[in-house]
């Protein structure tokens, strides 16, 4: 799909006669450790070739991922419309990935399956075979939806429904019982409500933060009036519940970490190799477990150990553009629609990370593709600009080449 994309895209460009880049400073890490996977391949560092081709291949896709959302949603000065749809479609996806994993839940007679049909062990929830692996899905989701909500000016009662839906996601992540994903989403929450305090975006009231509040206070009703009657399992409940163990307790996740720590420490500058967690772990394990660890459940951490010191550096570097960028003239971005679906975008990225702290939704395949989509939408500069050379490279920095009005 990415090459197909890529594809179309460049014969767009070719059919056009116009080569117009938007430059996102995020493609400077993110190709320098595509590079260090390949130097692991080709090198021989990795101690699991297959593993690490298998990486790379997967980080080369997330990359033409991210790079195609930049040139398709950011390049061009009359697609901001069409970032605002994304908001739209954002948010019906949402809506219908919700309805999708509480009708299986509600009526399927064997909520082992995915689809009907579709058999899995574990503690599945909606199109996936974990419920954490969802929420993380949900809560990327669901801020661009909340900030496409706050960036309509609408008097009818098609926002109340839209609101409806909002407290519908936010239930279906405490009902699939992730607790990673209710720390996401309080993050979310704080850092929406401190823009919305202190940037004080303009037509946006202290009252909508009281409105945030009051569907907050009535999801977590519902959710308690669930709960109590019966109508959703034990699970649900023990998000707010940390004494009790939903198969990998946090002892056990602490554990591993200090075992990774262990790995990181005998190969501090190459690595196991990227993607070779699975294979390797075993021979790091301190104390015998039963499961067998497929992830270090803190994604940072296992990346640190799959690429050694040189990782590290990356993600700080990465990590700190992406803050620089993506809150940068927030104030400003936040009078057009798509600055919304930007910050939207941004909150998303910040949940999932702190997500990843306790899990490894960035492994997930799908979730990591929806991650470089939002960081791609959060950290690509807008332009305005008419005109139509052969080749324009449009810098974060350039004057006049973002947060301008179409």
């Amino acid at each position: 799909m990415s090459l197909l994309i890529l594809v179309l895209w460049a014969a767009g460009c070719a059919h056009r006669g116009v080569l117009r880049l938007s430059w996102s400073p995020l493609y400077w890490p993110f190709l320098a450790f595509l590079a260090i996977a390949i130097a692991q391949l080709l090198a021989g560092w990795s101690l699991d070739r297959v593993a690490t081709r298998e990486a790379v291949l997967k980080l080369v896709t997330n990359f033409l991922f991210f790079f195609l959302v930049g040139q398709l949603l950011n390049a061009h000065a009359g697609n901001g419309r069409t970032l605002e749809w994304f908001g739209l479609i954002v948010t019906l996806l949402a809506f219908a990935v919700c309805f999708l994993a509480l009708a299986q839940l509600y009526w399927g007679h064997d909520r082992q399956m995915i689809y009907w049909t579709f058999p899995a062990r574990g503690a599945p929830f909606g199109p996936y075979v974990n419920h954490n692996n969802y929420a993380g899905l949900m809560e990327m989701l669901l801020p661009i939806s909340v900030a496409y909500i706050l960036s309509r000016y609408w008097h009818s009662s098609l926002i109340f429904l839209f609101w409806c839906g909002v407290g519908l996601v936010t239930i279906s992540i405490w009902i699939s019982g992730s607790r990673g994903a209710t720390l996401g989403l309080f993050v979310e929450g704080m850092v929406l409500a401190g823009i919305l305090l202190w940037k004080r975006p303009r037509g946006i009231a202290p009252r909508y933060l009281v409105l945030l509040a009051g569907v907050l206070l009535i999801c977590g009703i519902t959710f308690s009036w669930l709960v109590s009657t019966g109508r959703v399992g034990g699970r649900a409940w023990s998000v707010f519940e940390t004494h009790r163990s939903l198969g990998v307790t946090l002892g056990d996740r602490w554990r591993v970490g200090i075992d990774t720590l262990h790995m990181i420490r005998t190969h501090p500058w190459t690595g196991v190799g990227v993607g070779c967690f699975e294979s390797i772990f075993p021979k790091y394990l301190s104390v015998p477990m039963e499961m067998h660890w497929t992830h270090a459940h803190d994604d940072i951490l296992e990346a640190v150990a799959e690429t050694g010191l040189p990782g590290l550096a990356l993600i700080l570097v990465a990590l700190a553009l992406f803050l620089r960028v993506a809150f940068h003239r927030l104030k400003v971005r936040l009078r057009y629609g798509w600055g919304w679906m930007q910050m939207g975008a941004a909150l998303g990225v910040v949940g999932l990370l702190v997500h990843s702290l306790v899990d490894f939704n960035l492994r997930v395949p799908a979730n990591a593709a929806w991650f470089v989509v939002c960081l791609a939408i959060a950290t690509h500069p807008r332009s305005a600009r008419r005109e139509t050379p052969k080749v324009v490279w449009e810098p974060a920095e350039e004057p006049g080449g973002e947060f301008l009005t179409q």
